[in-house]
């Protein structure tokens, strides 16, 4: 039997297959794994040029998949004013502050990463931004980028003032004599961005080259882009994605999600057949293909932190009162209802955005109505997010076949949470949030993914979030109890979500899972987290990152 050329041995393997089964050891050649079993078991496969990595007890797990996910966004706010490791207005206006006076010669503040908990009510003001950029516009998203931070210079700009309308998809904030704030919620923030200086097509690739690395770093060796469409203030990421994909530096391997634009309607799609064509790379020989725009995006709401999550019964007001506002469907259910189909029918996979319960209940509507119109197939719909979710809806996914896109690292009280969520839910809405624990007891397949930029990309820090409803080591916003702890996972089944889970979604079946034939995208951690208890779950770290054999990340004390 030829030799490998890159062997891991000593164990413990989690394989992530069906049984889950544990080994010792790996072998690997020309990209794939060739071997799994004990160490005797590749022993012969070692030679003089095989390059043996010593596990010393540490775990080598599959790459981890990220199945909602914005890298180009994320690289671009690390070129750009990063607010994202800051918690309070002084930091952010101080780094604000920093970033223009640095780049005095740049005719816009771009950048992003502040939360809502840090204001009051969730709402910065112009004002304040103003003291730090007078000069010139400043646009700066949330966290979650369904809001923007914007100056008086911004507004001025796109002429918003008390008589501006609010559009029908956003918000204007406004104080008690209507007068614009300085935060723009959902669609508000197009009046903005529209006057946005393009972003270069070299800027982009940078950025996605940036965000791949920064992925890499965390054990993620493959991914389903959330938006591959122009929204907010990245620019279109797709052609980066060609660029990048065509050239052989994609190292990762990426489904694209292409955008559906909720203004428009049915006329879109054949424009989207154009783009699923025009976006895919020819192969490079040798190697398998790694960017396929196969995907279609569709944001049915908006977050609930702002009240724009679509929800069956209203808001309330903070005091248990109910309030006139059920939140905002983007794509009228009527629409949805025929969209839905037609793309199924034309081969896309239809990925999700729904917080609320009504936005969940209108997605998986859509998808039974695909099934009638098309019967079942193999396309692995999923809906992401999934913040509320009616219990009446939970047998849903397993009977209809979506899969349950989870991020996981949102099921843990914090400020936002504890300020800006639970008063306005009310019971017993609010004992229905994220509730992973009845999808997997209902059967649901479960994956697993970050959207980082809106939040990190590690997934062991989502994974200890799903285990033990609390923060993971590190991200800890205060002192609070397990959130909804009866809704908690199991370790194994976190990280088969975050692995052979996000792989069924991606199409990538010759990944996700160690066993003999598959490829070869592997993760090395520093520990076995089955071996420790599970609130160190978030501490574990990636050594090293591999994609088809290949070496793509290494620490420093791998």
């Amino acid at each position: 039997m030829p030799h490998a050329d890159l062997v891991f041995t000593g164990g413990p393997v989690f394989t992530a297959n069906t049984v889950r089964s544990r080994a010792q050891a790996v072998a690997v050649a020309h990209g794939r794994i060739v071997a799994v079993g004990s160490n005797d078991d590749v022993r012969e496969l070692v030679g003089p040029r095989t390059e043996v990595v010593d596990l010393t007890g540490r775990m080598l797990v599959p790459g981890f998949q990220d199945a909602h996910v914005h890298p180009v966004w994320g690289g671009l706010d690390l070129m750009r004013c990063d607010l994202s490791e800051l918690a309070t207005q002084a930091d952010y206006l101080e780094r604000i502050g920093s970033y223009a006076e640095e780049h005095a010669d740049e005719p816009w503040v771009l950048g992003g990463g502040w939360q809502m908990s840090a204001f009051p009510g969730g709402t910065p003001t112009a004002a304040a931004l103003d003291t730090v950029v007078p000069d010139r516009p400043a646009f700066l998203p949330n966290r979650d980028g369904h809001g923007a931070w914007v100056n008086s210079a911004a507004m001025r700009l796109a002429g918003i003032d008390r008589d501006t309308p609010d559009p029908v998809d956003g918000r204007i904030e406004r104080d008690d004599d209507g007068n614009p704030t300085g935060t723009l919620h959902e669609g508000a923030m197009s009046l903005v961005n529209r006057h946005l200086p393009e972003t270069s097509l070299e800027t982009l690739t940078e950025a996605l080259l940036l965000g791949q690395e920064y992925l890499h770093a965390h054990g993620v060796t493959a991914w389903q882009d959330a938006i591959v469409g122009s929204y907010g203030d990245a620019g279109d990421p797709g052609p980066a994605y060609l660029a990048a994909a065509s050239s052989g530096r994609l190292t990762g391997r990426v489904v694209g999600a292409l955008w559906w634009d909720r203004t428009a309607g049915l006329e879109q799609i054949p424009s989207l057949l154009e783009r699923r064509e025009s976006l895919t790379p020819e192969p490079i020989a040798g190697r398998s293909p790694r960017f396929a725009p196969t995907s279609i995006k569709i944001m049915q709401d908006g977050v609930a932190e702002n009240f724009t999550a679509a929800m069956l019964e209203p808001y309330c007001d903070g005091h248990g009162h109910p309030t006139d506002n059920a939140g905002i469907s983007f794509v009228p259910p009527e629409i949805l209802n025929r969209a839905v189909p037609q793309l199924d029918a034309r081969g896309f996979q239809l990925h999700f955005h729904a917080i609320g319960d009504r936005a969940v209940r209108e997605c998986l509507d859509a998808v039974e109505h695909a099934i009638a119109a098309n019967g079942r197939n193999d396309r692995r719909h999923h809906i992401a997010h999934l913040q509320v979710i009616h219990p009446d809806d939970i047998a849903r996914f397993r009977e209809l076949g979506v899969v349950a896109n989870m991020q996981s690292l949102w099921a843990a009280l914090e400020p936002q949470m504890v300020e800006l969520t639970l008063p306005f839910l009310g019971s017993p809405r609010d004992a229905w949030q994220y509730p992973f624990g009845d999808l997997l007891r209902a059967g649901a397949v479960l994956a697993a993914g970050s959207d980082w930029s809106v939040s990190t990309p590690n997934p062991l820090a989502a994974i200890h979030v799903a285990v033990n409803r609390r923060a993971a080591p590190g991200f800890e916003e205060g002192e609070y109890d397990a959130f909804l702890p009866e809704q908690a996972i199991d370790l194994g089944a976190s990280l088969t979500a975050y692995t052979a889970g996000s792989a069924y979604v991606n199409r990538l079946d010759e990944t996700g899972t160690i066993e003999a034939g598959k490829l070869a995208d592997l993760v090395v951690l520093d520990r076995d987290p089955f071996a420790r208890p599970a609130d160190e779950i978030g501490a574990t770290r990636v050594l090293q990152t591999f994609v088809e054999g290949e070496r793509v990340f290494a620490a420093s004390d791998a």
